[in-house]
């Protein structure tokens, strides 16, 4: 195991000789340089995961050699020494970024415990480095296929929008993509560094989305043994997403244009304002215009949520970024079930490419996954494809022998919402129940819509 490396920048020969030994002896590589000049030369030959400078060194002093090293590496941990009636400037240091500073005489054994506290410091912050690496990678820019025209124009989009404060509303049906781009607007953005919260105001009842929003105090009702943050607070410096906006009822549409207005909440069961910094980005697939028509929506409210709109198109008007789309879940599937697909025949791609999928990219995925799981062999084609098996609109509901409420409920609604291609108001108005119970059951059911 490659062992950490401390550079040391001391002028006085004993003195730098007795700080090599001290900290070779507690495990770590030592690279020595007499001068300033010298110090950060070294380091930009091979950078060392901890510097131990001077701070009055015979031509450049420790101040210069922190600001040059930090210039070259922003992330290490840089120490000052310094005798005792300079400890004024080494305050100041620490004001310009030092990590901390030594006295002189020294105490090896405190210098020994200070560098090796600013290597877990080093190792914890390229730990964090590597997680805001990982997130953008994972939920950034790059994380979105786009090919056809309307996805590279939501690309630009987000390249526009992310270092913004914006408030902005996603149109789509459901299982284009809604929440990826609403993760890209954050990871590309200023607050990357804050908390991203995504609520879907169709999955809770009325009081408890009231709750899971704002937040309660303790005894606001039966069960609330204590108070709780709701997701304006978890996300604040950060970004929150209110998924199927569309499915907010009145009384939270309220507190949300006061939210919105005044910046500032009060949590159920309180009194007190509690003020909230956080980005707004919500998230529909139904037409909102028309829901404010009907008055299930309120018009206010709306006007402050798509300050900017965004679409993104159905997977059927975009048959260009199906096949990437397909190479991505071939692979993520690959990884995350250990199979091993070596080509992709042509036959499968047109498969994929043909089929209108009313549940968008949601529904490609499931497939693709199913059938590289079922794969028999390192090839996968259009023989191996697992679609599903859908009947006409118009074939008779036969109620199989032993099947139970459950299986039929499932049945019923993935029909009509493959019949109206994912419509779940006009599902809704059909099987006579809230669209809040359809998003539910969708849900639960695991539905590709």
């Amino acid at each position: 195991m490659k062992k950490s490396r401390v550079l040391i920048v001391e002028d006085d020969r004993d003195g730098c000789r007795s700080v090599k030994e001290a900290i070779e002896d507690a495990g770590f590589d030592v690279a020595v340089a007499m001068k300033g000049e010298d110090g950060v030369r070294l380091f930009q030959e091979e950078p060392a995961d901890v510097v131990l400078t001077d701070l009055v060194l015979p031509d450049i002093d420790g101040m210069e050699v922190l600001t040059r090293v930090r210039k070259l590496d922003g992330q290490v941990p840089v120490l000052i020494m310094t005798a005792y009636g300079s400890v004024a400037s080494a305050v100041q240091a620490l004001k310009s970024g030092a990590y901390d500073y030594i006295t002189k005489p020294l105490d090896l054994d405190d210098l020994q415990s200070k560098v090796a506290r600013a290597l877990e410091t080093r190792q914890l912050r390229a730990e964090v480095e590597q997680l805001h690496q990982s997130v953008h990678d994972r939920f950034g820019i790059a994380s979105i296929v786009a090919k056809s025209a309307g996805m590279l124009a939501i690309i630009e989009q987000v390249r526009r929008l992310a270092d913004t404060n914006a408030t902005v509303l996603i149109t789509g049906e459901s299982g284009t993509g809604k929440e990826l781009v609403a993760r890209a607007l954050h990871v590309e953005g200023k607050r990357v560094k804050g908390p991203f919260v995504a609520v879907n105001c169709g999955a809770f009842t009325d009081t408890l989305l009231e709750s899971e929003l704002f937040g309660h105090e303790k005894g606001a009702f039966t069960g609330a043994a204590m108070r709780h943050k709701g997701a304006f607070e978890r996300a604040d410096g950060g970004t929150l997403l209110l998924d199927e906006i569309g499915d907010a009822p009145k009384p939270v549409q309220v507190k949300l244009l006061r939210v919105l207005e005044e910046r500032e909440l009060v949590r159920v069961g309180g009194q007190e304002s509690v003020p909230v910094d956080v980005r707004i980005i919500s998230a529909s697939n139904q037409d909102l215009d028309e829901l404010v028509t009907t008055g299930e929506f309120r018009e206010d409210l709306l006007y402050r949520l798509k300050v900017v709109t965004m679409h993104i198109p159905q997977l059927r008007e975009r048959r260009e970024d199906i096949r990437p789309l397909v190479d991505r879940f071939i692979a993520e599937a690959c990884r995350e079930h250990g199979r091993h697909i070596h080509t992709v025949s042509a036959d499968f791609y047109d498969l994929m490419e043909k089929q209108d999928w009313p549940g968008n990219v949601r529904q490609l995925r499931n497939i693709v996954e199913s059938s590289v799981v079922m794969a028999t062999g390192t090839t996968l084609d259009a023989g191996q494809a697992r679609l599903e098996e859908r009947k006409t609109q118009d074939r008779e509901f036969v109620v199989p022998e032993g099947a139970t409420f459950e299986q039929l409920e499932k049945e019923t609604l993935s029909q009509m919402l493959q019949r109206h291609r994912g419509n779940r108001t006009l599902v809704a108005e059909k099987l006579g129940i809230s669209r809040r119970t359809i998003q539910r059951k969708i849900k639960d059911y695991q539905l590709p819509f």
